[in-house]
Parts: structure tokens; C-alpha cells; sequence
């Protein structure tokens, strides 16, 4: 006990933390998640409260995302949704040799999935914009292609990858359409700028979006969503007491309850006011920035906004030295605006970057 209460008083918490895409549970979350911390969606007779609150999440995350009456469960955060997505393409497909094609700025979970499934990954390579560049997923799809992925929120730049354009790649080439949207689907569509990567689009067939994230939930609480029920079925496998379409058997009910919880609590307009302050917190991290000559890679899309930088790992190194955790990833300073960080902290922040800049 008494190791544990010191492990306790040494959790820093996310109160200065600029590189995380978690970050603290609503309370509403964070009571529906003790209320039912003892129950298992493994087996979902046992607790059907929680199998119909699951069916509720995904039907309120489907609306976000424009298909009300999607399907889908809620999973363990973005690796395993895109690992499923994968799987679903593999085992709807015929192909023998099965590929499937992703941006260079996916996620490292593709890479799993290829471990996981066997599927061959190929890499499409980036625009100017840092966007997927659509001539180069056309020059890479070949008959044996059963996936395109299109990222909605980079975990790098927040770059949304242009979702239509490979819509129609893979319409015209019957191959499966996956959105990763861990990070951005909670954030794109509440954003005064409308961008079209959902359900919307025409020819895409799921959606990964982590309730964890942006979402306000508790860890762990990630989402995998599908237009159509028989693209979720193909991830069927027969129990002796049901039908188990998860990549897990034992499930905790907590993160449903929890995600359910927070979901009918902020509703649109509640998940709309938290994007809107976290933009604005976002470029004003950009304005004060520019006082003393950083400006970031590319205009912040979402709440992702990454600076270029002179000596930035000895920079990097003080900042954290002054108790601030951030990331370096592509050779800039990469800060992420999460609920947890307010306009003091911003402020702070710029004053030590503007001191460690100049000296």
C-alpha cells in the first residue's frame, strides 16, 4: 500500500503535458465507468444492460459520422479498430495475395495488421501538403488490392487525407474503404470548416474513432463502425453461447458504460463547444508563436500544430527540463490541444519556448 500511494503522489497527470491525445475523463465518464467495472461484454447474455448501451454508443457514433443506423462495437482504441478493418477487407476479398494500400503518414498499427493478417502493406507516398497523394495509391492498387485507408486527423499534422478522391479509387477498383479517424473523428465534424470523410462518402465502409481521445471517455474506449451489417459480419466467429465479433473474448462493459455516458451527456453541441475552444487555444498558440519568428508546417487543420525548429533536440531536451512534455516527430515540435490545456498554460508554454528560442 504504502508503494502504491507513493506511485500515486509521483503521477504528474496531464496538467503540462502538450504531446498526448488522451487526455482527462469526463466525470459523467468516469461514474458510469466504476458503476460497471465488473461486467464483461465477452459474453453478452450475462449483461445485457451494457450489450444495449454498446448498440446505443455506436448508433450515436454512427450519427457523427452520417449513418445513424451503423454497426460496429466499441473496442480498445485505434490499433485494434484498424487491425478489425483490415481483417474485414482480407476475409470479404477472394484474393489469394491480398494487399492493402495506406498513406506514409499512417499509423503504426497498419504495420500490425500486416503482422496480424498477413496482408501485404504498401505505402503511399505524401503531397505538399502532407496529405496522401491520390496518383500514387492508383500507381500501387492492383487487382489483388482489398483495403484503401484514408487517414482523417494524422497523428502527426492533423492532416485529413483527401477521403472522396479515394473513394473513388477504391469504388473503381471493388476494394474496401477504411477512415482512420481515431484522433479527428471527434473533432472533424465539429469543426466551422466542413470536411467530407465519412459516411457521406460514398464508398466508405468504415470509420476507426476513439471515444478515449477527443471523445472525453475513459481508457480504454475506441470505436470501429461500418456502414453495412454484413461488413461487420464478416468478423463473426460462433461461441458456444454467442456470436463474438471482436478481436477479444473477455470485454469490460466499464468503457461502453462510460463512453454511452459521455456521449448522451455532451451531445453535438457539447462535443462542438470543446472543439472550439481547443481551436482557439490552438491558434493562439500560432499567433504567439509568430511574435518571435516559429511558424508551424502547415496551418493547423485541427488541434495538431507542429513547429520547425533550429537545434530542436537540445531545445526539446530544456523544455522538458522545465517539466513540459512534448514530442519531436519529422524534425518539428509537435503540440497537441486537448481539453485538459488551458490558455495559462499556453501562455506559459510560448514564454519558456520564446526564452529557449532566443537564448
Amino acid at each position: 500500500m504504502h508503494e502504491a500511494n507513493e506511485l500515486k503522489r509521483t503521477n504528474r497527470g496531464y496538467d503540462r503535458v502538450l504531446s498526448s491525445m488522451c487526455t482527462y475523463p469526463h466525470p459523467v465518464a468516469v461514474r458510469a465507468h466504476m458503476k460497471y467495472i465488473h461486467t464483461n461484454l465477452g459474453d453478452p447474455n450475462l449483461f445485457p444492460e451494457i450489450a444495449a448501451f454498446e448498440r446505443r454508443a455506436i448508433s450515436i457514433l454512427g450519427g457523427f459520422l452520417g449513418a445513424a443506423d451503423a454497426v460496429g462495437y466499441i473496442t480498445s482504441g485505434g490499433t485494434e479498430s484498424n487491425i478489425q478493418a483490415v481483417r474485414a477487407s482480407k476475409i470479404i476479398s477472394s484474393t489469394r495475395q491480398p494487399n492493402i494500400i495506406v498513406p506514409e503518414s499512417a499509423h503504426q498499427s497498419f504495420e500490425k495488421a500486416q503482422a496480424f493478417t498477413g496482408v501485404e502493406v504498401r505505402q503511399a507516398s505524401l503531397d505538399e501538403r502532407y496529405a496522401v497523394d491520390v496518383t500514387a495509391v492508383e500507381e500501387l492498387v492492383d487487382e489483388d488490392t482489398v483495403c484503401v485507408v484514408g487517414i482523417a486527423g494524422t497523428t502527426a499534422l492533423g492532416v485529413i487525407d483527401p477521403i472522396p478522391a479515394l473513394a473513388k479509387v477504391a469504388l473503381e477498383n471493388d476494394a474496401f474503404l477504411h477512415v482512420d479517424a481515431a484522433f479527428g473523428g471527434f473533432v472533424i465534424p465539429f469543426l466551422e470548416k466542413k470536411y467530407p470523410f465519412d459516411f457521406d462518402v460514398e464508398g466508405v465502409r468504415s470509420i476507426a474513432i476513439d471515444p478515449h481521445k477527443m471523445g472525453l471517455s475513459t481508457i480504454p474506449s475506441g470505436g470501429l463502425v461500418f456502414k453495412r451489417a454484413a461488413d461487420f459480419d464478416a468478423l463473426s466467429t460462433n461461441t458456444f453461447y454467442s456470436v463474438e465479433r471482436s478481436m477479444t473474448g473477455t470485454r469490460g462493459g466499464a468503457s461502453v458504460a462510460a463512453t454511452l455516458a459521455v456521449l448522451e451527456h455532451l451531445g453535438a453541441e457539447g462535443y462542438r463547444n470543446v472543439v472550439r475552444e481547443c481551436m482557439r487555444l490552438t491558434n493562439l498558440c500560432v499567433e504567439e508563436a509568430a511574435e518571435f519568428g516559429v511558424y508551424p508546417v502547415i496551418p493547423p487543420v485541427m488541434n495538431i500544430v507542429a513547429f520547425k525548429l533550429p537545434r530542436l533536440q537540445l531545445l526539446a531536451l530544456r523544455l522538458i527540463a522545465r517539466g513540459w512534455r512534448i514530442s519531436v516527430m519529422g524534425g518539428a515540435l509537435r503540440i497537441i490541444i486537448m481539453p485538459h490545456i488551458n490558455e495559462t498554460t499556453i501562455l506559459d508554454f510560448m514564454h519558456d519556448l520564446k526564452e529557449l528560442v532566443r537564448g
